[in-house]
C-alpha cells in the first residue's frame, strides 16, 4: 500500500481514523515491512505541508490479517485521553466476521479464559472455565446477520481486548473464521487475510466530548452485512 492509497474516514485537528487493507502491518516490527503507521504519518506530512516530523499516537492495533478502521492520535493531549478511554473499556468496537459453519444459537455471549501458564505464542487454546486466578477472561458478544451453505456472518462487539481474540473464540467452538488457516480454517477467504473486519468504533471525542463513531463504508467492507439473496436466519 502507498500512501497515495490511504482511505480517511475521519480527520480532525486530534484524530484521524483511516482503513487498514488486510495484509498490512498496523505499526512497523523486525521485519521492515510497510506498515499503516507509518504511511498515515507521510500523508499527514504531505497533505498538511507539515515540516519535521509528525506525531501521531497509536491507540490501537489489528493483526496484520485483519482489515478496518483504525484511530490514531494526532496530539499527545488526544493520545492521553483516548489511551484512559481504551483502558476504561469506553470504547465500543464492532466487527463483521464469516465463520465456518451454522452458529447456534444465532445470537448470544461467549466467554472463555485465556490460561496463564501457556505461551504468549498464537495460537491461543482457551478455556471455557477458569482453572486459576491468573488465568485472564475474554468476553464478547455476537448477532448473526445471514447464512449461507455452510457458512455465517456475524456482527460482534468485544467486551474484552485480548490478542487474537476473535479469533480463538470462535475457534474454540468450531467456527474459526474464513481464511484463518492458524485457527483451524478449511478454506480460504476470497477477498485475502481472513474474513474479519473492524466495521465501527464508538466513543466520547477526547476533546469536544461529544459522541463520535466512525464507520466503514459499506463499499469497502469485504464482508457484506447481507447476501445479494437475503436468507432468513
Amino acid at each position: 500500500m502507498q500512501e497515495t492509497e490511504l482511505i480517511v474516514l475521519y480527520q480532525d485537528n486530534h484524530l484521524i481514523a483511516v482503513y487498514k487493507p488486510p495484509g498490512l502491518l498496523t505499526q512497523g516490527d523486525q521485519s521492515g515491512d510497510p506498515n499503516l503507521l507509518d504511511i498515515v504519518k507521510a500523508w499527514l506530512a504531505r497533505t498538511h505541508a507539515k515540516p519535521g516530523r509528525v506525531f501521531l499516537g497509536m491507540l490501537h492495533r489489528l493483526d496484520r490479517q485483519v482489515a478496518g478502521v483504525v484511530v490514531f492520535a494526532r496530539t499527545s493531549k488526544a493520545a492521553a485521553r483516548m489511551s484512559e478511554l481504551f483502558r476504561e473499556r469506553r470504547i465500543a468496537k464492532m466487527y463483521r466476521a464469516e465463520l465456518q459453519g451454522r452458529v447456534q444459537p444465532p445470537t448470544g455471549r461467549l466467554e472463555h479464559y485465556y490460561p496463564a501458564r501457556e505461551s504468549d505464542a498464537p495460537p491461543f487454546r482457551l478455556r471455557a472455565a477458569r482453572s486459576s486466578e491468573s488465568d485472564k477472561r475474554a468476553r464478547l458478544s455476537y448477532r448473526t446477520l445471514w447464512t449461507a451453505g455452510r457458512s455465517s456472518v456475524v456482527e460482534i462487539e468485544l467486551e474484552t481486548g485480548r490478542k487474537h481474540q476473535i479469533r480463538a473464540q470462535f475457534a474454540a467452538i468450531g467456527h474459526p473464521i474464513a481464511g484463518d488457516r492458524r485457527y483451524g480454517a478449511k478454506r480460504a477467504f476470497a477477498a485475502g487475510g481472513i474474513a474479519l473486519v473492524a466495521v465501527r468504533v464508538a466513543f466520547e471525542h477526547p476533546i469536544t466530548k461529544q459522541p463520535l463513531t466512525i464507520e466503514l463504508p459499506e463499499t469497502l467492507c469485504p464482508i457484506k452485512a447481507q447476501p445479494s439473496e437475503v436468507r432468513e436466519v
